[in-house]
């Protein structure tokens, strides 16, 4: 089998396991939506687990409104790693400041043996 025919079944067991798994459960944080606001997640008798299993909230302590129900989205920021060890590069020797915040990355000049131009990270911020 050719490398384009491995690539091909690759992304097809990708795909096929990630529609059989679960979704991520949402964190305490994405699931704190006033009542009120809740939009239906779930078909009617639905259990918690399987409301989570489907990456939704459940909370069946107010009767009259959805218990399983959808999430916030989550927060995230992008930062600036301060551990110079996890540095992904984002440049190259001799990039100035200019050039790698022109790409949209961070910047920092110091210490050496590291990269000075390199990418931000994603993290989620709290409540």
């Amino acid at each position: 089998m050719d490398l384009k025919g491995i690539c091909v079944l690759s992304v097809i067991l990708v795909v096929a396991l990630t529609m059989t798994e679960g979704k991520t459960p949402p964190t305490k944080c994405q699931c704190k939506i006033a009542p009120r606001e809740r939009k239906n997640c779930g078909p009617p008798g639905i259990s918690a687990a399987d409301c989570r299993k489907a990456g939704c909230c459940f909370n069946a302590s107010v009767p009259g409104v959805p218990w399983c129900f959808t999430a916030k989205p989550k927060k995230v920021k992008k930062v600036c790693p301060a551990d110079p060890r996890v540095r992904v590069n984002c440049g190259y020797p001799g990039i100035t400041a200019k050039e790698c915040t022109n790409r949209k990355c961070c910047f920092r000049a110091h210490p050496a043996g590291v990269p000075w131009c390199f990418y931000h990270r994603t993290v989620e911020e709290a409540c």
